[in-house]
């Protein structure tokens, strides 16, 4: 855990959050500003900080995001849907501790932002 990131606050259960889901490596749960009907972050439970760091040191890690993803998706009956990592102020990261964003439930353009 690192002090003071929000993301390690809510894995260790210290801040509340609507958590949706969870496996052995990754916690789940609803984004507080939502950008779609499903706007869930996905987040390793162990500190990186971003997409790149936590592929170079734990690459099953990524796996998980992602296939945590696709059984959130599917359960919610999701025919569509958009997974992203922002790496960087500059793209749109906030809490500098790897998310992978999933959106759905609505059609999303393209190109995004």
């Amino acid at each position: 855990m690192v002090m003071g990131c929000l993301f390690c606050k809510i894995v260790a259960l210290e801040i509340p959050a609507d958590i949706v889901a969870e496996s052995e490596l990754s916690v789940a749960f609803n984004d507080i500003s939502p950008q779609a009907p499903t706007h869930v972050l996905i987040v390793p439970k162990v500190h990186f900080q971003n997409a790149a760091e936590l592929a170079y040191e734990q690459p099953d890690s990524i796996a998980d995001l992602f296939q945590l993803a696709g059984e959130i998706a599917e359960s919610r009956g999701l025919s569509g849907y958009r997974t992203v990592f922002n790496t960087g102020a500059e793209a749109g990261q906030s809490v500098f501790h790897a998310h992978l964003h999933l959106l759905g439930g609505r059609s999303l353009s393209w190109p995004p932002g």
